[in-house]
């Protein structure tokens, strides 16, 4: 299997400045300098995309870690975001962690934070299909 960085060169998180910032035996945590082009148009503060792309990457790529070894792949059948706040710079770090890692499904859950302040800016959690 390609390495994270290969995997999100050519795709949306290296495009939005995604990086895996620390991992654990069961957890992953991504980073994303917070730029101009994350922001909503003409609004202060982040667009949600912003924030949902970071969730769902750093729980993607925790999922790739926790794939069973005969596993080919993942693909995301359900997601569910609550956004419940907003950031204007810094940075936003997220934290995956695994509900369910199953022979045929995988649950993840994640927190985003804001870095500098702690705040909570989303909780998120998503259903992965495993692919043999």
């Amino acid at each position: 299997m390609s390495t994270e960085a290969e995997i999100a060169q050519g795709g949306l998180p290296g495009f939005l400045g995604m990086t895996v910032s620390d991992r654990g035996a069961q957890w992953l945590e991504m980073s994303l300098a917070i730029q101009p082009q994350h922001m909503r148009p003409g609004i202060p503060g982040l667009h949600a995309g912003t924030v949902v792309t970071l969730a769902d990457t750093t729980c993607g790529y925790a999922c790739m870690e926790a794939l069973p070894a005969n596993a080919r792949s993942f693909i995301t059948i359900e997601l569910k975001s609550n956004l419940l706040g907003t950031a204007t710079e810094g940075t936003l770090v997220c934290r995956a962690e695994p509900e369910h890692t199953g022979r045929t499904t995988q649950v993840w859950t994640a927190v985003v934070r804001h870095k500098e302040t702690d705040r909570k800016i989303a909780v998120f959690s998503c259903t992965q299909l495993v692919i043999y």
